[in-house]
């Protein structure tokens, strides 16, 4: 009897934790099976199917629908690059004979505008050349009042002759027409100062020189350029067979903005430093965000021949089996993976086959429109 009880007890015991185990089994094989489908769901194809989402879900999610047709896209190969001032359009400052700086007008960085004054030099020759005007002039004067009949020809053609070379001479000098018509009206001591104004409307770029400093002829004082067409020199790799034509168009990146540029110019020599070949293109600067001395990015842009079908890389999602898909809209929030071939890579759009002209895809949001599908399992209404 105490055996069979024994027995019982433990046939009892038994009994009771098999049923326990038959009880929270299903529950907790249910709840495993659950977080391994969330887990497992875009590895076992959920991406493949279709969802279905609110227009409120939609803006929430930021998802951005576009509807898809042949255009003529752009591919782009990269080189990097320097912003140079246009050399066509700046100007050097420089005296045309030995003087000494007396006095600065405008300072580095300031824009001037043409015909203001920059610089004030003197110079020993430019005293003489004064003077030698001076002298010419009153001649000449003179002998224009008395004419033919008192004044011999040869008489009139010589003071003629001095006058308009002392006046070539001072505009050798770097004198202009006003300057030239008031030297009869300064004092004789100040002869020999003279004054340099700007010749474009620009920004002084260099001023490096001191007042009291002697320059000779031809020396740069300073250099104006006009900022608000510049010039980009990309370095590209020797061995790059580019169709770099005038006007090939290129986006041009500085800290995340781009500048629209073209081609003005190549050159057909190796940079012996670099090693690489110079395209000269040039960019517009209205905003004045650019300037020289600048390292920017350069990215030429190619015409595709003809119209193909493409969508930016973030519309693209790989699929379970490996291929791409993108999700296209075919009933208002209604959304399916539709699976596409790739083609050539255009800048920030990559060429597909396989889908119609005219389907909305998502172009922004795939991702999420994924991670959804596969939360939802492979229902595609998501029940």
């Amino acid at each position: 009897m105490v055996i069979f009880l024994k027995n019982a007890g433990l046939v009892l015991s038994v009994s009771i934790s098999v049923s326990l185990v038959i009880l929270f089994t299903p529950t907790i094989l249910a709840q495993e099976n659950s977080e391994a489908h969330e887990e497992s769901a875009l590895d076992k194809g959920a991406i493949d199917k279709g969802i279905v989402f609110s227009a409120e879900k939609i803006a929430l999610a930021n998802i951005k629908i576009e509807s898809i047709t042949p255009k003529v896209q752009y591919s782009s190969v990269y080189a990097p690059g320097e912003i140079k001032v246009n050399g066509y359009k700046s100007y050097i400052v420089s005296p045309r004979t030995e003087s000494v700086i007396t006095n600065r007008h405008a300072i580095l960085g300031e824009h001037v505008e043409k015909g203001q004054q920059l610089v004030t030099l003197f110079s020993e020759s430019m005293a003489q050349a004064q003077a030698d005007y001076l002298i010419a002039s009153t001649e000449w004067q003179r002998v224009k009042k008395l004419g033919n009949k008192t004044i011999s020809e040869s008489q009139l053609l010589k003071a003629k002759t001095m006058f308009n070379a002392s006046y070539g001479r001072l505009i050798a000098l770097g004198l202009t027409d006003d300057a030239i018509q008031n030297i009869s009206k300064i004092k004789t001591s100040l002869f020999g100062q003279y004054t340099l104004t700007a010749k474009i409307s620009g920004v002084v770029l260099h001023d490096d020189f001191y007042q009291g400093q002697r320059v000779a002829a031809g020396d740069s004082i300073m250099l104006l350029a006009d900022e608000k067409d510049l010039w980009i020199e990309a370095k590209v790799a020797p061995n790059k067979k580019l169709d770099l034509s005038i006007n090939t168009p290129a986006i041009v990146t500085l800290e995340e903005q781009n500048y629209n540029a073209k081609v003005i110019q190549e050159a057909h020599t190796i940079d012996p430093i670099t090693r690489t070949r110079i395209v000269r293109l040039s960019v517009d600067n209205q905003d004045d965000s650019l300037h020289s001395g600048m390292f920017v990015k350069v990215n030429f842009q190619f015409r595709t021949q003809n119209k193909v079908m493409a969508v930016a890389e973030t519309a693209l999602v790989r699929g379970a089996d490996g291929d791409w898909v993108v999700f296209v809209e075919d009933h208002p929030g209604e959304f399916e993976a539709v699976e596409v071939e790739l083609g050539r890579a255009l800048g920030d759009f990559r060429e597909i086959i396989g889908l119609d002209s005219g389907s909305r895809v998502v172009t922004q949001g795939a991702f999420f429109v994924a991670s959804e599908i596969a939360k939802g399992g492979f229902d595609p209404h998501n029940h």
